[in-house]
């Protein structure tokens, strides 16, 4: 049996702490888009018995969530996550506020409540590319994600507990440790297809017993 082939790692030395930055070319896709085309495509077509490349499942979109729910005690807070989630994905995010005042948790129409960002395109790619390659491998006791946590229509949320994993964080300089939802939505239609898109792409799913 052949060898499956592996998307390669983005960096081989271990990177600098500084904010993630759009290094693609103007013209030139990412390298996972190369790979998406050249590689998985084809498998997933052979795997699932597809008629033609547009029934092939693909990557839609990356959404990184933050709760904040201290910053109704301390502002900046806000800022500083929003400062901080921009330095890992590259991009702007976008403060979420609360619709409706909440006595009890001394929560006020308007109140910022969390952090989002949606990454398309090539910087989604760039993103999932620093993630897997680059990211995950600095976890402590890292043996692989679980694959539990599919929502049953093709879409994927993995917890992270602390930014301090990615390498665009200089642990000197944090001063509040905060966790993030990442949700990786497909176009697939079950759960089996987007599991084999984001294995294909290189996510460390724990090996079946």
């Amino acid at each position: 049996m052949a060898k499956e082939k592996a998307p390669k790692s983005v960096k081989e030395t271990k990177p600098a702490a500084g904010p993630a930055t759009n290094v693609i070319e103007k013209g030139v896709a990412p390298r996972l888009t190369e790979f998406y085309n050249k590689e998985i495509i084809p498998k997933l077509m052979e795997k699932f018995s597809y008629k033609s490349v547009a029934q092939v499942p693909k990557l839609d979109k990356i959404c990184v969530n933050v709760g904040v729910g201290q910053a109704t005690q301390d502002p900046k807070l806000i800022e500083l996550i929003v400062k901080e989630l921009e330095y890992i994905v590259g991009q702007k995010t976008v403060v979420r506020r609360s619709k409706k005042a909440i006595s009890n948790f001394k929560l006020r129409e308007g109140m910022p409540i969390g952090v989002s960002v949606t990454l398309r395109r090539h910087r989604m790619m760039e993103f999932f590319d620093r993630l897997v390659n680059v990211t995950m491998p600095r976890i402590r006791d890292f043996r692989g994600l679980s694959d539990k946590s599919f929502d049953g229509r093709g879409n994927y949320t993995l917890g992270v507990k602390e930014q301090i994993i990615f390498p665009e964080i200089d642990v000197d300089k944090v001063t509040k440790v905060f966790g993030m939802d990442i949700t990786f939505v497909t176009t697939a239609k079950t759960d089996q297809e987007a599991y084999e898109l984001l294995k294909a792409f290189g996510m460390p799913f724990v090996k079946p017993q």
